[in-house]
């Protein structure tokens, strides 16, 4: 004979939302974003990985040139960052452009800093 099984026993308990720890996270929105151009820049051969990376100051997607190299931009999405604009994009710890959207980060991206380099 079969067991019999409790089904509401042993029902699918909901996962946590990351972002109920008190971690900031990038959404749905914002990485599609994000990953429109990485992309674009892997196409072209500028960038070759990325990282993600989420605590409570903040959500950081890095690009690298090498996996093994220090990142070449980093894009962060702050958590306290509402005064002075909630993402920012940084080279080390030199933060280039502060933003209230990350479509104005975004369209700093596209239209300044391209990584120039010679295969000499």
């Amino acid at each position: 004979m079969a067991d019999l099984i409790d089904l509401e026993s042993i029902r699918r308990v909901r996962p946590r939302h990351p972002a109920a720890d008190g971690r900031v996270v990038f959404e749905k929105r914002e990485l599609r974003q994000l990953f429109s151009l990485y992309s674009r820049r892997v196409m072209s051969g500028e960038w070759r990985d990325y990282a993600l990376d989420f605590g409570p100051k903040g959500a950081v997607f890095s690009v690298f040139r090498r996996a093994s190299e220090q990142p070449v931009f980093a894009i962060w999405k702050l958590a306290g960052g509402r005064e002075r604009g909630r993402y920012a994009v940084a080279v080390g710890a030199a933060v280039l452009r502060r933003a209230h959207s990350l479509a104005d980060i975004l369209r700093f991206l596209e239209d300044k800093p391209r990584l120039v380099w010679s295969q000499g």
